[in-house]
């Protein structure tokens, strides 16, 4: 099937949404699996585990090889991570300078040429161009040879075990099981000054797409840029849009990206329905994970950490409602151990928590002393960061 780009005709602007609008999806009380005239109440049924970037990002640089076994952000990747056992899969999404949504991470794209590195910023390309880059669809056709620039500014080849051909958003919707939820990150580069009608061309771009090929698949929008969150509400009122924040781990100039606290004053303004948080900004600060449920906001997180089933396990114990994660097999399956039915009328927190570590005896031995340690000790924090019953179980 050949590829084309898509343009928006379609997707009305700001100046078409009605007032009232915002009033179609509160964020609490409403979630839509893609079907205007099928809406159930907005709940997170149970503790999410949500593949990043599919089965895991890839760092090259690191001796993990497990970080190294899929090509991130692909439809093998995707699809791996559904058999793995996840809710849904992240991935982030840009868009081509021909108005082509596309799956892709970084802001530019590397490749090796002639014995040089050549760096194009991935929204200048065409749809055919960035299409050139890496494994081919087509039999006998080579690829530009991708290379990856670390944080260090260390060149890496890009390989993987198991490599796939770059991706559209139509076609993760067209190839990926229909049964496994996208978590979409609109993504933007954070040293560029965006206008409100540049991100509304972008968002309207993305949502032609999604209206025309999501059918009854579960979605959730997020994006680290506070105006495209606000944007991405405002012009549609289907699917729950959460904002990715982390939590003061860097500083921005612009507040609302530097805490839990502005993430949460963004949220309730502009009628978002969660939060997607670094995970150390959660154990850092206990304290907010009830004020965001009170405030009837979601919690997921992200973050290496979320590659440690212990700390895993602990926010799941706290209330926190789903996390994304790098290594799928061995984090679902984890959570599939520990995530077990209560026993009718045990509520009192305490007994939970104890329900909870004897449930997970025959388990421990994964566990290395340390991390068993570490889990321990942040157990008496967290009860005094939860004075009522309520937070923990709800």
């Amino acid at each position: 099937m050949a590829l084309k780009a898509v343009h928006v005709s379609g997707v009305p602007d700001l100046s078409q949404v009605p007032e009232n609008a915002a009033l179609a999806l509160s964020s609490s009380s409403t979630f839509s699996t893609g079907d205007n005239s099928v809406m159930a109440p907005f709940k997170l049924q149970k503790f999410m585990v949500i593949g990043h970037r599919g089965s895991g990002m890839n760092m090259l640089n690191s001796t993990d090889v497990r970080l190294k076994a899929i090509k991130e952000n692909s439809i093998l990747s995707f699809n791996e991570a559904g058999k793995s056992g996840v809710d849904f899969v992240e991935f982030d999404v840009q868009v081509t300078r021909d108005d082509c949504p596309i799956i892709f991470h970084d802001n530019f794209i590397l490749a090796k040429e002639a014995g040089c590195i050549l760096e194009k910023r991935v929204t200048d390309l065409s749809l055919a161009e960035f299409l050139r880059y890496g494994p081919q669809r087509e039999a006998g056709k080579e690829g530009k040879s991708l290379v990856r620039k670390a944080k260090d500014g260390r060149i890496y080849s890009w390989k993987v075990e198991q490599d796939d051909s770059h991706c559209t958003l139509q076609e993760a919707f067209e190839k990926v099981d229909q049964s496994l939820g996208f978590n979409m990150e609109l993504k933007f580069d954070d040293n560029i000054n965006y206008q409100d009608e540049d991100l509304v061309h972008i968002i309207q771009v993305i949502l032609q797409v999604v209206f025309e090929h999501a059918k009854d698949r579960p979605i959730i929008f997020s994006s680290f840029q506070p105006d495209a969150a606000r944007l991405v509400r405002t012009l549609q009122t289907i699917y729950p849009v959460f904002f990715l924040t982390n939590g003061g781990s860097e500083v921005y100039i612009d507040v609302r990206r530097n805490s839990l606290d502005e993430a949460m004053k963004l949220c309730l303004a502009n009628d978002l329905q969660g939060i997607v948080s670094e995970v150390r900004a959660i154990f850092r600060n206990l304290g907010a994970i009830p004020r965001i449920k009170e405030a009837n906001l979601s919690l997921l997180t992200y973050g290496q950490l979320n590659n440690v089933p212990e700390a895993v396990y602990m926010q799941y114990l706290m209330g926190v409602e789903g996390v994304i994660v790098d290594l799928v097999k061995e984090i679902a399956g984890a959570v599939s151990d520990f995530v077990k039915p209560f026993k009718e009328g045990q509520v009192d927190c305490l007994d939970r928590l104890e329900e909870e570590l004897r449930m997970q005896e025959n388990t421990r031995a994964m566990f290395s002393q340390r991390e068993l340690s570490f889990l321990l000790k942040l157990i008496p924090e967290l009860i005094k960061s939860f004075p009522g019953k309520e937070e923990m179980l709800s």
